[in-house]
């Protein structure tokens, strides 16, 4: 149950690493999640990973969860992104495309309210 959350943290750092926050402003991805004025500007893929990483790691307080276990275990589909964004071998124009067109992709999924 210990690696079953990795996938989760793993797309959150890889998109706070994509984000204007980290790339542009060069803030930390902590100050970026915990300051006010810094999170109301985070995509919106960014802060769903933020839920879907919190909701994991509040899986493990749940009692129901507990025999069947939380998450499924890390799949490593984040490993090599992560391991190139955090050594700096990334290019951040093409990060930054890409960040669009992920939370473009999000914000045509999601129902309009």
């Amino acid at each position: 149950m210990g690696a079953s959350c990795q996938d989760q943290k793993k797309a959150l750092a890889v998109c706070l690493q994509r984000s204007p926050c980290v790339l542009i402003e060069r803030n930390t991805p902590k100050d970026c999640l915990t300051k006010p004025e810094l999170k109301k500007d985070l995509p919106a893929l960014c802060v769903a990973n933020f839920l879907s990483y919190m909701e994991c790691k509040n899986g493990y307080f749940d009692m129901t969860k507990r025999m069947r276990g939380n998450a499924p275990l890390s799949t490593g589909k984040y490993d090599q992104i992560y391991d190139n964004l955090s050594s700096g071998n990334f290019d951040a124009k093409e990060e930054m495309r890409k960040l669009e067109v992920l939370n473009r992709n999000l914000s045509r999924e999601s129902p309009s309210k």
